[in-house]
Parts: structure tokens; sequence; C-alpha cells
């Protein structure tokens, strides 16, 4: 019997989906993947950005759940980061991936 390449196999583990924090809504919860800032997404370089969100907590395997969303725009959102709360504006959670 021939497997199809495009099916997973038995032996093989389901892959999680990534997406960006940004996206998501209130009450998700799930882990830090990686965080991808992208220059043009916010006012600061990418690299400062990803910087300040790794000295705020967002580092891989991270539990991270949406607590709050602001009225105008769902902007800001609130976050608990390991036991921690922070605000975000949502171009700032698009560089964080989550799973």
């Amino acid at each position: 019997m021939m497997l199809s390449p495009d099916l997973p196999h038995a032996t093989q583990a389901p892959r999680a989906e990534h997406h960006p924090l940004g996206t998501l809504r209130r009450g998700f919860s799930g882990h830090v993947h990686s965080i991808i800032p992208a220059d043009h997404s916010a006012a600061l370089p990418a690299a400062e950005m990803e910087r300040r969100l790794i000295e705020l907590g967002f580092v891989e395997g991270a539990r991270v759940t949406i607590l709050h969303e602001g009225l105008f725009g769902r902007d800001p959102i609130a976050v608990r980061i390991n036991g921690t709360t922070v605000a975000l504006r949502r171009r700032e959670a698009m560089a964080i991936l989550v799973a």
C-alpha cells in the first residue's frame, strides 16, 4: 500500500499553527513560538522591538493569554504572560507568533 506524500503519516506529529498574537481575540490562550518584528509595522526598528518584547517576557514557550481588548479598534490589548499583565498595541502584538 502506498502512502500519499500529502497525508500525514502515523509517525508524524501534527503541526501546530502559528498566528500573530495581534490577530487573536479575547480569551485566547497559548504559548509564544517566536518573535518576528517587521521594520515597517512599528515606530521602532525591528531589533529594538524584539529586544523590548523579550524584556517583557515574550520568550519562546511562555504562556500567554489575552485578557482584555480596547473599546475602539480593539486596541490596545492586555495580555498575561507567565503571570504578569502587560498592555500592548496590536501592531506590536503582530510581531509575536503564538500556537
